[in-house]
């Protein structure tokens, strides 16, 4: 929901809810109170414009308090959700298009081993056809991807002795 559609929204709720109040009290009484300055009173200062109210009265406006007060908070949920959602939702995009553009470049590097396999592979043919001696320094080795050693030692303890 856009800032547009829910300040109106809650501007048409402000209007029927001082319409109820109007039918409860009339406006130029001393115990009206504004939605806006109704949420942004103090609770001393909302303590003192209830003094000499009916209990009825005090509830009603305590309850109308408590519920734009909540309206308040769930409009600034809405937003800082929409926002999160709207700020995650770049960061998958950006993270989807990385690991495009890794996968690319995988695909480019993968290409090229395999074009220098196939050279090496074409070289070794030609040197066995033509009975070319390959030393072995340059001769292709299958090389381990990982080794791992392990060690371990043995936990020296100071000796005590009980007499």
């Amino acid at each position: 929901m856009s800032k547009k559609i829910f300040l109106s929204q809650v501007k048409n709720e402000e209007i029927i809810a001082r319409a109820q109040l109007l039918e409860l009290e009339p406006p130029e009484s001393p115990k009206y109170v504004s939605d806006d300055e109704l949420v942004g009173l103090s609770v001393k200062d909302l303590n003192r414009i209830l003094k000499g109210m009916s209990r009825d009265d005090i509830i009603k406006l305590k309850q109308r308090r408590r519920t734009l007060k909540n309206r308040g908070y769930a409009a600034n949920c809405r937003e800082k959700r929409i926002s999160q959602k709207e700020v995650l939702e770049g960061e998958k995009h950006n993270l989807k298009a990385e690991v495009h553009r890794l996968q690319r470049e995988n695909d480019v590097v993968k290409m090229e081993l395999n074009a220098l396999r196939s050279k090496c592979d074409a070289l070794e043919r030609f040197a066995e056809l033509n009975h070319i001696a390959v030393p072995i320094a340059m001769a292709p080795t299958i090389t381990a991807t990982h080794t791992s050693v392990i060690v371990k030692t043995e936990q020296q303890f100071p000796q005590t002795t009980v007499s």
